[in-house]
């Protein structure tokens, strides 16, 4: 296989997550590209059968870019950016997971008669007391 030959360093079932890798090994001074974004983008249901949208790179910097997309940046993220921390209105609790309320009943309505009749709401839940926060 010749250096200049591309490879695929990840797949992603969305367009803009391939686009978010790329921007981020760009930003290193590795080169990439972006495969079968179109593809998807046009039929969403072939992102499985063509492996989702793939960032490729030259072979040379397969190893790089591998390392450089496997980081994870949440503790440096956290230390830069001043998150306040979601508690739970009922019991205070910060044990909380995203949560949409009356997504069940909506998409019934969408199976039933093809067409969302109910409001659903995106919040969180808290899983020591179970209560709705959102809005």
């Amino acid at each position: 296989m010749s250096e200049n030959t591309l490879r695929a360093v990840a797949a992603f079932s969305y367009p803009y997550e391939a686009q978010i890798a790329k921007a981020n090994l760009e930003s290193a001074g590795i080169p990439a590209y972006v495969a079968d974004e179109n593809t998807i983008n046009m039929q969403w249901l072939y992102s499985d059968a063509l492996g989702g949208v793939r960032v490729m790179v030259a072979e040379r910097d397969f190893e790089q870019a591998r390392e450089l997309l496997g980081e994870d940046f949440t503790d440096a993220l956290a230390a830069e950016v001043a998150v306040d921390e979601i508690r739970c209105s009922q019991c205070g609790s910060s044990d909380l997971e995203p949560y949409t309320e009356g997504k069940r009943p909506a998409f019934l309505a969408f199976l039933l008669i093809d067409f969302p009749l109910f409001k659903f709401k995106h919040g969180y839940k808290c899983k020591r007391c179970g209560t709705f926060n959102g809005g």
